[in-house]
């Protein structure tokens, strides 16, 4: 009695099935890793705009406090 409660269940299946199963989670694993590897991207886009959109104005900031800065000298 002991020695079945000690035991490890094992299952045998054909190695045909075992492939076939195997090729279908493969090409599940392929499209996840697709579908996510897109939401990266557009991660990523969305980050870089905002990045750049924070440089622009920031750029804009300094040129505009230069001009005013400048304008009493020039005038």
């Amino acid at each position: 009695m002991s020695d079945a409660k000690n035991t490890t269940p094992s299952v045998v299946t054909d190695p045909a099935d075992f492939n076939e199963v195997l090729e279908k989670l493969n090409l599940i694993d392929e499209k996840i890793e697709f579908v996510n590897s897109e939401i990266a991207q557009r991660i990523g886009k969305k980050l870089g705009r905002d990045i750049g959109i924070m440089y622009g104005a920031i750029a804009g900031i300094l040129i505009f406090l230069i001009y005013i800065s400048l304008s009493p000298i020039l005038i």
